[in-house]
C-alpha cells in the first residue's frame, strides 16, 4: 500500500511539474509572440501614415501572398519538430541531420519554379492586384525563399523544445521589420516597396540567425533516409496546417481583386487586428506539439492538449471581448483617423477569427498522434471556402461597401466554425486509431 501511495504522489509531482514546464514555457512564447506581434502590429502604423490607402492595401496584399508562399513548407515545421523530438540516438540525429540538408534544397527547388510562374504570369497578377512596380511582386519573392527555409529550422528549434532562441526570434523578426519601416518609409518615403523591403530585411535577419543556432544540425553528418516513411507524414502534415492557413489568408486576396485600390486599406486594417489574434494564440501550439509526439512515441498519456485548448479560449476569448468593448482603441493608436470608419468590423473580424484559434489547437493536436484521417475533410473545407469566395464575388460588388466587408468577414467566419467542427469530430466522436509502435502498442 506504501509502495502504491508513494507512486501516486510521485505520478502526481510528475504531472504537477508538467504542468509548470508547459505554462512556464507557453508563457516566455506568448511573451515573445506578443512582443514580436506588436512591433509587427506597429509597423502598420508608420506605413499607414507614410503611405497612401492605395499603396498601403498594396502592402496588406503582399502580406497575405507572402502567407500562401509558406503553404507548400509549412507542414515541414510540423515534421521537423517531430524529427528533431525523436532524434535521441545518433543514428537518430544523423538521418535529421540528413533531413535538413535535403528539405532546405528542395525548399529552394519549389521556390525556383514558383519564381518561373511568377514571371511567366507577372502581367495578369499584377494587373488583378492592380500593382504598378514589378519590383513589389519579386521583393516578396525573395521573401519566400526565407519563409520556405524558415518552417524547418524553427521545426528543429521546436523540435529540440529550445524554446529559448525560438520565442527570441519572434521578438528579432517583428523588431527589425518595425525598425525597417521607420528608415525606409517615414524616413526614406519608399512606400509599399520601402514596407516590403522591410520584411525582407527582418525576415533574413532571423533565417540567418537560425541557421546560427542550428548549426551543429545542419551541418552535422548525413545518412540513409526512408524517404517513402517521411513523405507519407509531410503530405498530410502540409495539407491539414495548409488548409487552416488557407482559410486565415485567402479573403485579402479575393478583396484585392474585386475592390479599387484605395477601398483595399479599410478592410486590411481590422483584417490584420483579427489575424493578430490567431498568431497570438499560436505558441500554446508550439509548446503542445513535441509534448505530444513524445508522450505519443512513449506511449504515455497527457493532458497537454487539453491545457492548450484551455488557455487558447481563454486568451481568445479575452482579446475578441477587447475588441468588441473598445474597437476603436488599436485603430487609433495604429492608423490614421480616417480608419475609424472601419470600427464595426473589428469586432466581427475577431469573433470570426477564434474559432479558428480553437481549431489550430485540435488541428496540432491530431497531426502530432498522426491522426491523418482528418486531413481530407480539412482541405475539403478550404477549397469550399476559396470557392465560396469567388462564387459570392457579385454579391460582394452589388453590396454597399460595408455590408459587403461584413459579408466577407461572415463567410470567414462561417468556414472557420466549420474546420473547428471538422476538428473536434475527429478529435473526439471518430478518433480513429493511431499508429502502431515499434513495441506493437498504439500510443495515448
Amino acid at each position: 500500500m506504501r509502495r502504491g501511495g508513494e507512486g501516486r504522489e510521485r505520478d502526481m509531482t510528475t504531472e504537477h511539474s508538467s504542468k509548470l514546464t508547459f505554462f512556464r514555457q507557453s508563457g516566455w512564447m506568448v511573451i515573445a509572440t506578443t512582443l514580436g506581434g506588436c512591433f509587427m502590429w506597429l509597423v502598420h502604423k508608420p506605413a499607414a501614415a507614410g503611405m497612401s490607402e492605395g499603396q498601403y492595401g498594396v502592402f496588406g496584399t503582399m502580406l497575405q501572398v507572402m502567407n500562401l508562399m509558406m503553404i507548400p513548407a509549412i507542414g515541414l515545421q510540423t515534421v521537423f519538430a517531430n524529427e528533431a523530438a525523436a532524434a535521441v540516438t545518433p543514428e537518430k540525429q544523423h538521418e535529421l541531420s540528413a533531413l535538413v540538408r535535403w528539405g532546405l534544397g528542395a525548399m529552394t527547388l519549389v521556390w525556383l519554379g514558383l519564381a518561373l510562374v511568377v514571371l511567366a504570369f507577372q502581367g495578369p497578377l499584377l494587373d488583378y492586384w492592380k500593382i504598378t512596380q514589378p519590383s513589389l511582386l519579386w521583393i516578396t519573392l525573395l521573401i519566400g525563399l526565407a519563409m520556405v527555409w524558415w518552417p524547418i529550422l524553427q521545426g528543429v528549434l521546436q523540435g529540440e523544445q529550445d524554446f529559448l532562441w525560438l520565442g527570441w526570434l519572434q521578438v528579432f523578426n517583428g523588431l527589425g521589420r518595425f525598425l525597417m519601416v521607420l528608415l525606409l518609409v517615414t524616413v526614406l518615403g519608399w512606400q509599399a516597396v520601402g514596407a516590403v523591403t522591410a520584411a525582407l530585411i527582418g525576415f533574413w535577419v532571423c533565417v540567418w540567425v537560425a541557421l546560427w543556432q542550428t548549426r551543429r544540425v545542419v551541418t552535422g553528418h548525413g545518412t540513409t533516409v526512408n524517404w517513402r516513411g517521411w513523405l507519407r507524414r509531410v503530405v498530410p502534415l502540409s495539407l491539414g496546417l495548409g488548409a487552416s492557413q488557407f482559410v486565415m489568408a485567402a479573403d485579402m486576396l479575393v478583396v484585392k481583386g474585386v475592390w479599387p485600390e484605395e477601398v483595399v486599406g479599410y478592410y486590411a486594417a481590422p483584417g490584420m487586428l483579427g489575424r493578430a489574434l490567431v498568431f497570438f494564440t499560436v505558441p500554446l501550439v508550439a509548446v503542445m506539439f513535441p509534448k505530444v509526439v513524445r508522450s505519443a512515441s512513449l506511449s504515455q498519456e497527457t493532458r497537454v492538449m487539453f491545457l492548450a485548448l484551455g488557455a487558447t479560449a481563454l486568451m481568445g476569448g479575452a482579446a475578441a471581448v477587447a475588441c468588441t468593448v473598445l474597437p476603436e482603441l488599436p485603430l487609433r493608436i495604429i492608423y490614421k483617423p480616417e480608419y475609424l470608419r472601419v470600427a464595426p468590423l473589428v469586432p466581427w473580424f475577431a469573433w470570426c477569427m477564434l474559432p479558428l484559434t480553437l481549431a489550430n489547437v485540435l488541428i496540432g493536436n491530431l497531426l502530432a498522434r498522426g491522426r491523418f484521417a482528418a486531413v481530407p475533410w480539412l482541405v475539403l473545407v478550404a477549397l469550399g471556402y476559396g470557392a465560396t469566395l469567388v462564387l459570392r464575388v457579385p454579391a460582394f460588388k452589388a453590396a454597399e461597401q460595408e455590408a459587403a466587408f461584413r459579408m466577407v468577414i461572415q463567410t470567414l467566419g462561417g468556414f472557420s466554425l466549420l474546420l473547428l467542427l471538422v476538428a473536434a469530430w475527429f478529435t473526439w466522436v471518430r478518433p480513429g486509431r493511431l499508429p502502431a509502435l515499434s513495441n506493437g502498442q498504439n500510443p495515448g
